[in-house]
């Protein structure tokens, strides 16, 4: 019985704990532009950020920029009736567009340095 307590505890605790760990997306917004500019991070057609170079916190922030996205498309997109993907290309090519030079875009599966 005192087995089973103690590994009630450490689940829940592990439970609390993993959400903790994930990066949210105020530090995920402050850290973009460093991981834009450093060649971590790049814009993709498909409206969403992709790592282009696995270091630092590269990951942590594409997930939790995407995921923002992802939401914000999708209320986009039952807003005028269109299907997401439609949204999602748009902000694609825009996101793409407005990307300064020296940062990194995916085109044609490669990317490229703009």
């Amino acid at each position: 019985m005192k087995r089973l307590i103690q590994l009630g505890a450490f689940v829940l605790a592990l439970a609390v704990a993993i959400p903790a760990l994930a990066m949210g997306l105020e530090e995920a917004k402050q850290k973009l532009d460093t991981a834009k500019q450093q060649g971590q991070v790049g814009e993709t057609p498909t409206g969403y950020l992709d790592v282009v170079r696995a270091e630092g916190d590269a990951q942590a922030v594409v997930k939790a920029i995407n995921q923002a996205r992802r939401d914000e498309y999708t209320r986009i997109a039952e807003k005028h009736d269109i299907p997401v993907t439609q949204v999602e290309t748009v902000a694609g090519q825009k996101a793409i567009e407005r990307t300064p030079a020296g940062q990194f875009v995916l085109i044609n599966g490669k990317w490229v340095k703009k």
